[in-house]
């Protein structure tokens, strides 16, 4: 445990306990050689590699390395132990703009100064390729001049995270922040969506409550999709024209980065900052990102293991919160959206084995029920040899990565007879995926006495 006054890395001296989370503690420092007070995030290694948010770590370094703009929170090095990861980063005197928000609205002045602000960087981020995917008041700082710091890049993505059809396809933000097309789940413009995140802040300056604001969740997604809300009477007109635009649940006809700089409300006393590119030092045991990458994965055996054997490790999709929560009995968000009524809906399960192992588990069942197999990037297809009453079955097994260590496997009917496939998956397959199965979707859950291994990650949504 760091004390105050403890000396760290020969660089920092350590101040007092600024806050702390599962992972991370965070305090205020001085750096010996220049004086500066600094704000060191502390990340116990294990616990990371443990609950498998080592990419997330690995994103909000590569992130911050490229984001360096006066209204980013800025990270001045990275250093590392054998046990811990070091973020030295700006020191951010004012606290939560979210506090502000507390104690009511703001005046229009204010609130368009904050927002200028945040468009500002949020439009830099996209010119280089980065986007929050979690703007919200909580991660908005104000330095002791009341200058608006975006912080928290752990949710982040980069450009390159794109698919081919250009769009991101992780659902990541907080529920009432979050655009109508990440809920939707088929894929969303970054940019798009933090211009509809950036929107719900700015209501949030004016109004003091949120514009899409219920205690039942289903509700409130259903007011996000339709993009249902009231601007209280006090709002200026510009101001409710504007948000209009943002807050418009079509992605394609929402206002663009470009045009919503251009708008005269917006513009009204508007100062651009300028980027400041400054190169992020990187010290301790490692040395470069690369390196980061290697002291992060350190102790993981999927990781090790791909190594050692020269095979490549099997790759999966995403999965988080929002997916978890539409697992979940009685917050199924199927009804939100358009939907097959025809095609029966896919079966889920949860498990704690490898993607090589899942992966291998369906080979096995292929071999067995000579079924042909094709595999791509966390998904196998299964394609039945014999002809039934509407053709050869075909079955898709999708692999979604919660953590390293945590996966959930969909299995759905593509092809074929509906009552064959049933009678197949209930006499054939399901039998045969036992060994590796932690709990079938709607709790039908069975341990192992050998092994009991730990439940999935616990899903927590505060309303403030």
């Amino acid at each position: 445990m760091e004390k105050k006054g403890t000396i760290l890395m020969q660089r920092y001296e350590l101040g007092r306990l600024l806050g702390q989370g599962t992972f991370a503690k965070v305090y205020h420092a001085r750096n010996l050689k220049s004086g500066q007070s600094v704000a060191i995030k502390i990340i116990d290694k294990e616990k990371v590699l443990r609950v498998g948010l080592i990419d997330q770590i690995k994103r909000e370094i590569s992130v911050m390395r490229l984001v360096r703009h006066p209204n980013v929170v800025k990270l001045y090095e990275v250093m590392a132990s054998k046990t811990k990861i070091y973020f030295a980063m700006e020191f951010v005197k004012g606290g939560e703009l979210f506090n502000k928000v507390a104690r009511g609205k703001l005046k229009e002045d204010a609130a368009r100064k904050y927002f200028q602000q945040l468009i500002g960087a949020v439009d830099y981020c996209h010119s280089r390729g980065v986007y929050h995917r979690d703007i919200k008041p909580e991660n908005l700082l104000l330095d002791e001049f009341g200058n608006l710091k975006i912080s928290d890049f752990g949710l982040s993505a980069l450009a390159e995270s794109r698919r081919q059809d250009g769009l991101l396809h992780t659902t990541c933000g907080t529920p009432a922040y979050v655009a109508p097309e990440v809920i939707n789940k088929k894929g969303y413009d970054g940019a798009k969506a933090d211009i509809w995140s950036s929107g719900v802040v700015l209501f949030v300056l004016l109004a003091g409550y949120l514009p899409f604001n219920e205690q039942n969740l289903m509700e409130m997604y259903k007011k996000i999709t339709r993009g249902e809300f009231k601007c209280p009477q006090w709002f200026p007109p510009e101001a409710r024209k504007l948000l209009s635009r943002i807050l418009n649940p079509c992605p394609f006809t929402r206002i663009n980065m470009a045009t919503l700089m251009e708008n005269s409300w917006f513009k009204k006393g508007f100062k651009a900052n300028v980027a400041t590119p400054k190169p992020l030092q990187i010290k301790g045991d490692i040395s470069s990102i690369s390196d980061v990458e290697v002291a992060l994965d350190e102790g993981s055996s999927v990781s090790n293991s791909s190594i050692e054997s020269g095979r490549p490790p099997t790759r999966t999709n995403s999965f988080n919160a929002f997916d978890i929560i539409s697992l979940s009995q009685g917050f199924d968000l199927s009804g939100l959206f358009e939907n097959d009524m025809n095609e029966r809906p896919p079966t889920r399960f949860t498990t704690t084995k490898p993607a090589s192992t899942i992966v291998s588990k369906f080979e096995e069942i292929a071999e067995m029920e000579r079924f042909k197999v094709m595999k791509k990037d966390g998904m196998v297809k299964l394609q039945g040899s014999k002809q039934g009453r509407k053709g050869q079955l075909g079955i898709d097994a999708e692999i979604f990565e919660v953590t390293p260590s945590f996966f959930v496997v969909e299995v759905k009917k593509t092809a074929g007879d509906t009552l064959e496939y049933k009678q197949f998956y209930n006499k054939d397959m399901k039998p045969c995926l036992k060994d590796i199965v932690w709990a079938w979707e709607g709790n039908e859950q069975q341990q192992h006495q050998q092994q009991q291994p730990p439940p999935p990650p616990q899903l927590q949504i505060q309303n403030r």
